[in-house]
């Protein structure tokens, strides 16, 4: 009997097309991106499943939209950030076709309950840990549920040998790691030694800060990569790179180093919008794959894609069933990844704001070559105690990412009221032709705005209506 391929599926935190030295003139130094793209398949209009990590995630591990899994935004310490237990993820997935399952990274899909954790969620592994984000030296990761403090290694070189040695133990039987990196999310910290070339290159302090992340990183896939040489695995293990949404170009004022100009921002191809924003700068990430023995090396696909066609579109690669559970809103997308043009490019949707969601706040849709967008809009606390409810969210939220074993629970009851505004106009663009998002076509094409808001309002009812139903298993 063949053996089934391995997968690697590495998901960068904040980074976007920009972020490779290969897609911005050599301004970070990336050899092994560079290789990878050089070596594998290239996706070009690969969108995240939402502009910030827990609802994407969500997404990718479930191949369904974010809201109908109750994953709504990463509010940890409110429990918001939850995939609902009743969810199949891609460890259940894998797990029951014969694959051994590791996680290691990044969780940010359930944390400060059992129920949540990884191994609770099909990961045969896990080791890393379950907030938005880890400081980098004063670290303190789960090891399948048993806490370490740091030893005041680089947290993107103790992931990589994590990931190195779960390689080595599962050499001999088919495996699917996930290797989700803290970087290139704050705090921003990096060794020294990679920082300083990039200031000597006269680059702003925080953008030599997040490049000096992002090589870091870069060279423990290199290692990674190697490995996998000298096992003799790499030609049937198929490695995958993205990340969770686009770059963060502003910092919270606790999260910025002395000396750093928090207004600093990093090439991204020009794309409109970051992080947290449902322009192409949010949502558009990379995505490169490597499998020598099925996929083309230097190739580039152009096809919208989604992080939900990734469970469909992996069981289909290897062969394996998805084990019964709720309808997929991803589609397989294998015939593509070997040259089909898809005969109807489905319809995509995106939308998050803080707290619970809002219906035509920070919300878009993509209809073959139409983008629909709804812009972000501030929603102000309802009162001065609500606010006061959110000023200490912002507290208790980084207070876990550094004491953990303070937090006993979620913080349902912090959830505030909200004043919700009326919605900005509605934009349209042809990403075809208007990539940049610099041409608003809404003036121009009212039908189509009515009918594209139609159907994305009536997605937003649906979708939000089913996670909101498993609010109460959440909490």
């Amino acid at each position: 009997m063949t053996r089934k391929p391995n997968i690697i599926l590495i998901v960068a935190d904040d980074m976007g097309y920009g972020d490779f030295g290969v897609f911005n003139h050599g301004l970070v130094h990336t050899p092994t991106l560079n290789q990878l793209v050089a070596e594998g398949t290239c996706l070009t209009q690969h969108y995240a499943g939402s502009p910030v990590c827990s609802p994407s995630r969500a997404a990718l591990l479930t191949g369904r939209y974010p809201h109908r899994t109750g994953a709504f935004t990463p509010q940890e310490v409110l429990g918001l950030d939850r995939i609902a237990p009743g969810e199949v993820t891609l460890g259940n997935a894998f797990r029951q076709a014969g694959y051994v399952t590791g996680y290691i990274g990044k969780w940010h899909n359930g944390a400060l309950d059992p129920h949540f954790h990884p191994n609770r969620r099909g990961f045969d592994e896990f080791i890393g840990f379950s907030g938005g984000w880890a400081d980098y030296y004063q670290w303190r990761l789960d090891y399948n549920g048993t806490a370490r403090a740091s030893d005041g290694r680089y947290l993107t070189d103790v992931l990589t040998d994590e990931a190195i040695h779960y390689v080595r133990r599962h050499q001999n039987e088919p495996f699917l790691l996930c290797l989700m990196y803290n970087a290139p999310h704050s705090p921003m910290q990096a060794p020294q030694a990679l920082v300083q070339p990039y200031l000597d290159r006269n680059l702003p302090p925080v953008v030599a800060l997040t490049y000096a992340m992002i090589e870091a990183m870069d060279q423990g896939i290199g290692n990674l990569m190697t490995e996998l040489a000298q096992l003799h695995l790499a030609d049937d293990t198929l490695v995958m790179f993205t990340s969770d949404n686009g770059p963060a170009f502003m910092l919270r004022p606790d999260q910025v180093p002395e000396g750093v100009d928090r207004n600093a921002t990093r090439f991204n191809c020009g794309f409109a919008g970051a992080k947290g924003s449902v322009y192409e700068g949010g949502i558009r990430v990379p995505m490169i794959m490597r499998w020598p023995a099925a996929l083309r090396a230097g190739y580039q696909i152009d096809t919208l894609i989604h992080y939900t066609d990734w469970m469909p579109t992996l069981l289909a690669l290897t062969g394996s069933p998805r084990p019964a559970g709720r309808l997929l809103d991803g589609h397989d997308i294998s015939p593509v990844l070997r040259g089909e043009r898809p005969q109807v490019e489905p319809r995509r949707f995106w939308q998050w704001n803080s707290y619970y969601p809002v219906a035509n706040i920070n919300a878009a849709m993509r209809d073959g070559a139409w983008k629909l967008v709804y812009p972000n809009l501030e929603i102000p606390a309802a009162s001065a105690a609500d606010q006061q409810r959110m000023d200490r969210y912002v507290a208790l939220d980084i207070e876990y990412k550094y004491h953990p074993e303070r937090i006993s629970g979620i913080f349902p009851d912090m959830i505030p009221e909200r004043v919700i505004p009326t919605p900005a106009a509605a934009e349209l663009y042809n990403i075809q032709d208007d990539p940049l998002e610099q041409h608003n076509l809404a003036a121009q094409q009212p039908e189509r705005v009515a009918h594209m808001r139609s159907t994305l309002e009536t997605w937003f009812e649906e979708a939000v209506a089913e996670g909101m139903a498993t609010q109460t298993t959440n909490h």
